[in-house]
């Protein structure tokens, strides 16, 4: 049991989805079967969880990972005490919240930066309970940077044939243009073939999106693309990178859906993230909810490993069970496959 990962879990915002599809996956066989893991976050939550849903699991709150046993069915928490149950609203904007859900996602980097687990992985949060909480920042990803001193890093997406970079995240769409610069496409482009190595792929071709309609269509749409886009492409050729682009968007992903590219570079957040999600969310529209939920969230370049479900925390079905832990799942393997090659590299 020794030589499996250690993997600390968030549980999110505890007012989300969140608590529900942590304990959810752990309720798999499967998860210990590849790792140890443990839940970091307020242990009364997951019991109240537990006994809405009828689970059959207990809870045990420790205050040192050494004290974890990793039992399926007595679930380990890193209990932080920071939530007041009778103040817990499902559903709803809180500072209470917001706090708790930081303090978990704190609290695990911690423990990765100081060695005690191996990797780490986040439950969904609300950005603006966190922020109402007095912590400003835009999300997970700036989060990590923050508290690991990451000044190079970017998201990746991973679904299937689907491996997705970011060059810009969560800023508006007129900053989002203005950020598409060379030099930043070139790091993202390095840091996805360095993720693509870390995930054992061996397509490590990598497409590059336009910026706009038809990638400016030599101009007549706009001048980014050949005049920032096209130099990083011809720059990272020259570096060795195996690179096609800009490739109009439109078309960059259908193809990148039949593997066509080990990944691809998108040129801002929901440039990548519709086409990801049309691959990994399933909606079933007789009972109005979503089926399925698949994708992982990677950051890259950090010191350490951060992989995290890739949905929202569904406040509005938060608390009725339906939750779907297939993501959480797919999150928790990841970061035992990225831990796993890291160990490796080590060695």
């Amino acid at each position: 049991m020794f030589d499996k990962p250690i993997i600390g879990i968030t549980m999110g915002d505890p007012a989300s989805i969140g608590p529900e599809i942590a304990i959810k996956a752990l309720l798999n066989q499967h998860i210990y079967d590849i790792c140890r893991p443990l839940l970091v976050g307020d242990a009364d939550v997951f019991n109240d969880i537990i006994k809405r849903l009828s689970l059959d699991a207990k809870i045990k709150p420790i205050n040192t990972v050494s004290d974890a046993k990793f039992e399926l069915g007595n679930i380990d928490v890193f209990d932080l005490q920071n939530v007041k149950l009778d103040k817990l609203v499902f559903g709803e904007v809180s500072a209470m919240a917001g706090n708790a859900a930081f303090g978990a996602v704190q609290k695990v980097i911690e423990l990765a930066m100081a060695g005690k687990i191996d990797a780490t992985v986040t439950g969904p949060i609300n950005k603006k309970s966190i922020n109402e909480a007095g912590h400003h920042f835009a999300g997970h990803t700036e989060i990590y940077a923050h508290f690991t001193n990451t000044s190079k890093y970017a998201m990746l997406l991973v679904e299937d044939n689907l491996k997705v970079i970011h060059v810009s995240t969560h800023v508006s769409l007129r900053q989002a243009c203005d950020l598409v610069k060379k030099e930043r496409i070139l790091e993202v482009v390095e840091l996805l073939f360095n993720g693509l190595i870390s995930l054992g792929e061996t397509n490590r071709k990598i497409g590059i999106a336009g910026l706009n309609p038809h990638a400016g269509d030599s101009g007549l749409f706009g001048t980014e693309d050949a005049e920032e886009i096209l130099p990083a492409v011809e720059e990272a050729l020259l570096r060795g990178y195996d690179v096609e682009g800009p490739v109009p968007p439109d078309t960059l992903f259908a193809k990148a859906a039949t593997g066509a590219y080990g990944g691809v570079v998108a040129m801002y957040h929901d440039q990548g993230h519709i086409p990801f999600k049309l691959s990994g969310f399933k909606w079933d529209a007789e009972k109005q909810q979503m089926a399925s939920v698949k994708g992982v969230n990677i950051t890259l370049g950090l010191p350490i490993i951060r992989t995290s479900v890739d949905h929202g925390t569904a406040f509005e079905i938060a608390g009725k069970g339906i939750a779907s832990p297939d993501a959480m799942t797919l999150a928790i393997e990841s970061a035992v496959r990225l831990s796993t090659y890291r160990k490796q590299i080590i060695v």
